[in-house]
């Protein structure tokens, strides 16, 4: 029998199972000889998951659809779990508890004395604003927006992440300080330019710990990113960006910094201020020289350095930044002569060497970043 055949027999046993979904049992009654497909289609109607999106379990096992309900021992009263795949459904997505609390009125029980063709569906939808207040997420990365949605300015306090990375999206505007309670702003490769950020709606993002804007056309952060006091993680990799405000020393909670593919030639020493900080990538700038108060950063576990203009490095690195075990200098002026004459070298090359060994142990990876020629004095770091 084909799931959605209407030759239903009128007097063919009937079995009634309940299905688990969305923390709901939903009871469907069918032909004892139906089959996994049969269920799933009459399923759709109850879920608005396709039936190519269900997987159904009985037992701990996954049940195909070639499967007859009996062959697999489902009998009367039997209790089965539905899961649905993401982004196979129909509407506006799987309908939750919280959607209807119809799905579980006895009338809407399907008869197994009723022709498939003729069973009513059940189809109530939700708006995406109300998905985005619900889960508290709003996904819309590669959807070739322009602007993003006034939906998500209407959401406000209920939204915690915001993802429109990979559209063409030019105006981050004053209204993105409606969202008051937004943990995570991604906003990568995008149109975005200097003027084209509204750092005062921002600033007044206070729960923001991660701000990520990444590949797109700025040339410079302004002195309203120190307002940012909560921020653990700033992603401003591959733009045009030739300076770093001295207010950014005032982010004393910022955990990862990657201003990598950028035009920095100078870091401002107030970067010392920041003693949260485990990992900095400054890869590929202008940079020739380092400030001092980066032996400040006593947590400091990795820093990314490579294809700069450097030459040497603060003196009290290794022996201030006592966690510090990964550096990668390759492609700078900076050889191993030059790196074991600098105090506390000792220290970190045991840590190095101690990663490294961990990492092959686990097999993580083949080598740390630095290793890379590193007991070769003709080969820059």
């Amino acid at each position: 029998m084909e799931g959605g055949s209407n030759d239903v027999a009128c007097d063919r046993p009937a079995i009634t199972v309940h299905v688990k979904f969305t923390g709901r049992a939903l009871p469907v009654s069918l032909p004892v000889d139906a089959t996994v497909a049969d269920l799933k289609f009459l399923l759709q109607s109850l879920t608005n998951v396709l039936p190519r999106g269900q997987t159904l379990i009985f037992k701990g096992k996954i049940l195909t659809d070639k499967d007859s309900l009996k062959s697999m021992r489902v009998t009367n009263g039997s209790k089965l779990m539905l899961i649905a795949s993401q982004g196979v459904h129909q509407g506006d997505g799987p309908i939750t508890k919280d959607s209807t609390s119809q799905a579980t009125n006895p009338r809407r029980i399907l008869d197994a004395n009723q022709p498939y063709i003729s069973r009513t569906k059940t189809v109530i939808e939700k708006s995406r604003s109300e998905r985005w207040k619900l889960t508290g997420v709003v996904a819309l990365s590669e959807n070739n927006l322009e602007a993003v949605p006034e939906e998500v300015w209407s959401c406000g306090h209920s939204i915690r992440v915001l993802d429109v990375s990979n559209n063409l999206i030019r105006e981050v505007p004053t209204k993105v300080g409606y969202l008051k309670s937004l943990n995570k702003l991604l906003l990568n490769a995008n149109n975005i330019t200097d003027e084209s950020i509204n750092w005062e709606g921002l600033s007044s993002l206070k729960s923001l710990t991660v701000l990520s804007l990444n590949q797109n056309y700025l040339t410079m952060l302004p002195s309203a990113v120190g307002t940012l006091t909560s921020l653990c993680q700033l992603h401003i990799a591959n733009n045009k960006i030739t300076s770093l405000p001295d207010e950014i020393g005032l982010l004393n909670q910022l955990r990862i910094l990657k201003v990598a593919n950028n035009r920095l030639s100078l870091i401002p020493s107030s970067i010392g201020s920041c003693r949260s900080l485990l990992e900095i990538d400054l890869s590929c700038n202008l940079i020739k020289d380092l400030p001092e108060t980066v032996g400040n950063l006593h947590d400091l576990k990795v820093l990314i350095l490579r294809n700069n203009g450097l030459k040497s490095l603060p003196p009290a690195l290794f022996k201030m930044c006592s966690q510090l075990s990964t550096l990668d200098l390759h492609g700078t002026q900076i050889t191993n002569d030059v790196l074991r004459q600098v105090e506390g070298w000792e220290d970190f090359d045991e840590r190095r060497r101690s990663k490294h060994q961990k990492q092959l142990d686990f097999r993580v990876g083949s080598s740390g970043m630095f290793d890379e020629g590193a007991d070769d004095d003709r080969k820059h770091i």
